[in-house]
């Protein structure tokens, strides 16, 4: 066994699968834009880039993430999926970390839509770890010349990145302690973040497996569906214009939100960002 080396146990036990180039920091700006650059030089899918503490650690919609240095697993994993499944590489590797957490911490967080994990998953809402997959221009399809739709099985580059809450102080600031959580915060004990780093690879390789190969989506999504704390529940979602209201019924194979609004009427949302209303679960 590799001991005393960052991210040694991990690569030694990886050995073998897709993820076992583990790439360990002390520090870093963000573990996704260092997997973006080794994307951009040719570097191939598979690399796993971690770090102790991020001075820049990115969220959905411009957010930071920020953590105390060695009190989160941060991690980003450099994909290549086939353009028609890229969407649902956030997904995958949602539902790795919560089956991660469940096997080393011995909880099972829920999944709140469109990429939180969250304890307990009731409707309090509180944030155990955030996702965040940033997909880079097809090949041929440079800034500069504009956009170009890929061709569903066309190679992408995907950076999938997560900041996972391990061992943080009992008592954190006020401005966290009603919204935030950390594993050791619910099991009473640290929790090794190179083991759970090995749980989550080897659950993302075999959910990802499917994807790389054009497999089919419908296993990941009931995955998804099985630890969701979205679906059932009344909602508030803002998509980015008028606020919609409703509840949440199901999420396809895309990863996208299917809400039934007070009318019946059904709408799907592939982004944006959803609030569980105290409400609570459809009668």
């Amino acid at each position: 066994m590799v001991t005393g080396v960052p991210g040694g146990r991990a690569r030694t036990a990886l050995a073998g699968t897709r993820f076992a180039d583990i790439r360990w920091v002390d520090e870093t700006g963000s573990t996704n834009a260092d997997a973006l650059e080794l994307a951009r030089s040719g570097e191939p899918e598979g690399i796993v880039v971690v770090a102790d503490h991020q001075r820049a650690g990115r969220g959905r919609v411009g957010r930071t993430w920020t953590a105390p240095p060695g009190s989160s697993l941060l991690v980003s994993v450099l994909l290549r999926p086939p353009a028609g499944v890229m969407e649902t590489c956030t997904m995958a590797l949602a539902v790795a970390a919560a089956e991660a957490v469940e096997q080393v911490a011995g909880f099972a967080p829920r999944l709140k839509w469109p990429n939180d994990l969250v304890w307990p998953g009731d409707g309090s809402d509180r944030k155990l770890a955030g996702v965040l997959a940033e997909a880079d221009w097809p090949a041929g399809s440079p800034a500069s010349g504009g956009y170009r739709q890929p061709d569903p099985a066309e190679r992408v580059v995907v950076v999938a990145g997560i900041g996972l809450n391990v061992t943080w102080p009992d008592a954190l600031p006020d401005e966290l302690a009603d919204i935030a959580v950390a594993c050791n915060h619910v099991t009473g004990a640290e929790v090794d973040r190179e083991d759970l780093l090995i749980a989550l690879l080897r659950r993302l390789d075999a959910h990802y497996a499917d994807l790389a190969s054009g497999g089919d989506r419908a296993a990941l999504a009931t995955a998804w569906r099985a630890r969701s704390a979205t679906l059932g529940r009344r909602v508030r979602i803002d998509p980015g214009s008028d606020d919609v209201e409703g509840t949440a019924v199901d999420v396809t194979e895309d990863g996208h939100l299917v809400v039934e609004t007070p009318d019946g009427s059904r709408r799907t949302f592939a982004v944006g960002d959803v609030i569980h209303l105290r409400s609570g679960l459809r009668p």
